[in-house]
């Protein structure tokens, strides 16, 4: 391990910075997911993009590898990575929104969270997600999805402009007007790019949504997702919905729907008629709720310092024996943490082509998420193989397409995969603004590479 000036770096950097010895180091090295244990050399918290140009600019001096750190919820940890440098904007969290315009701007370290508190004053709200917690840099970078996508598409669908710190040093605008290429590629092409230091969106006018969970024993689950597959086929852009298996509070099997209606509240009343009557739901708690509450209900699903691994697979169809075999699987799972996720995508979001945004899956509206969840860290093989069987037992129904922002630590094939058809073009892209692959603690791109044959 070669010397570094750090002291030379610190007297130029204004916010906090973190060697191994210093007091905050090992919090500031932290993630939710427990899974994630890694030790860099240096954390760089940056205060503005002085800071985030002036960490760029050490690392590349002094070869160190470099991860990039927004709200630090990447299930894969690569907010983080080993012995080198974490660029972390987790205090550059601002979010400025102009009413009259519904445009909002937002550093590129904030959360949903801090999103929605700041745009629900005004009555609106930007697609994005359905966890607080949630880094709005790496959700914007791999896609978006969330409440609000099938009404107003994904969190790329709603961007307007960023503004990057490429690797060499230099601050950036991508738009529809500037640095175009640039700006498609990071609509879905993850962190390949650049450090984003803030986003600039198109925010719209949401502020009470009919919302909630209709929880059925799991015994109906094969019914219950039947049901929901064949009633979304058919449901108004509004309304967007997902389905799981999980365990209920006591510990005991259920399956839940989970609405989120973002029209009329007397008109979602109506749509969702269908849903609540159908089965022997044990319990209804749909009501109107203010938006930040809706996103917020799933939070306390992924609570900090639990062990993760995900598994994801997008398809085209849901047919019965997926069904059947799903269900199968979740009833088989070795953690009453652990939940299964079916969540139907397609309405605005499922309407743009897929090589308008780097995001290359418009038309594979189900994503099936294992998500494995456990507390003992000496039981990870069996949660792992217990995820990662679910995605094998889905191939023959699945497209070979995978959501970037699930994907945990993957091989190239897999991460090519996320890319899809739109591979050769993000790594021209790559080339161009990261030739020697300086930001590579992603779902990489290298610039040499080339689509995989379909």
């Amino acid at each position: 391990m070669h010397e570094i000036d750090i002291n030379s770096f610190r007297s130029a950097f204004q916010g906090q910075v973190f060697e191994p010895a210093d007091v905050g180091y090992n919090e500031a090295r932290q993630i939710w997911n427990a899974s994630i244990n890694k030790h860099p050399r240096l954390i760089a918290r940056c205060s503005g993009v002085a800071d985030v140009i002036a960490a760029v600019t050490f690392a590349r001096a002094n070869n160190l590898l470099t991860a990039v750190r927004g709200g630090g919820h990447n299930v894969g940890g690569r907010a983080l990575c080993d012995d080198g440098l974490v660029i972390d904007l987790s205090r550059m969290k601002s979010v400025f929104v102009d009413p009259a315009t519904r445009i909002v701007r937002v550093q590129g370290g904030a959360t949903l969270g801090d999103i929605d508190r700041e745009t629900h004053v005004f009555g609106l709200a930007i697609p994005c997600g359905i966890v607080p917690k949630t880094g709005i840099g790496g959700l914007t970078l791999g896609g978006g999805v969330g409440w609000l996508m099938r009404k107003y598409g994904m969190t790329v669908d709603n961007l307007l402009s960023a503004q990057v710190v490429t690797a060499d040093g230099k601050v950036l605008t991508a738009s529809a007007s500037e640095n175009e290429d640039l700006f498609w590629a990071l609509r879905g092409g993850g962190g390949n790019f650049g450090v984003v230091t803030s986003f600039e969106f198109q925010a719209h006018p949401v502020a009470t949504v009919l919302g909630g969970l209709l929880v059925y024993p799991r015994p109906a689950a094969v019914d219950v997702i039947r049901h929901f597959r064949d009633f979304m086929a058919s449901a108004p852009d509004e309304l967007t919905a997902y389905v799981a298996l999980l365990h209920g509070p006591d510990g005991s099997p259920i399956v839940g729907v989970i609405p989120c209606y973002c029209g009329s509240v007397s008109e979602g009343e109506r749509v969702l008629q269908p849903l609540r009557k159908f089965g022997s739901p044990v319990m209804d708690t749909i009501q109107a709720m203010p938006f930040p509450v809706m996103q917020g209900l799933l939070g306390p699903s992924f609570p900090d310092g639990n062990q993760n691994y995900w598994k994801s697979t997008m398809q085209r169809e849901l047919p019965d024996d997926a069904i059947s075999a799903i269900v199968e699987h979740a009833n088989a799972l070795h953690s009453p943490l652990s939940v299964v996720a079916l969540e139907y995508y397609g309405g605005a979001a499922g309407r743009v082509s897929n090589e308008a945004t780097a995001f290359p899956h418009r038309d594979l509206p189900w994503d099936i998420l294992f998500i494995a969840q456990w507390t003992d860290a000496e039981q990870t093989k069996m949660h792992r193989d217990w995820a990662r069987s679910g995605e094998e037992m889905l191939r023959p129904y699945s497209q070979n397409a995978h959501l970037l922002s699930a994907l945990d630590v993957e091989t190239d094939d897999v991460i090519k995969t996320a890319f899809g058809p739109n591979l050769e073009r993000l790594a021209a892209v790559k080339k161009k603004y990261d030739p020697t692959n300086f930001f590579r603690v992603n779902q990489n791109i290298k610039p040499e590479t080339q689509a995989v044959p379909a």
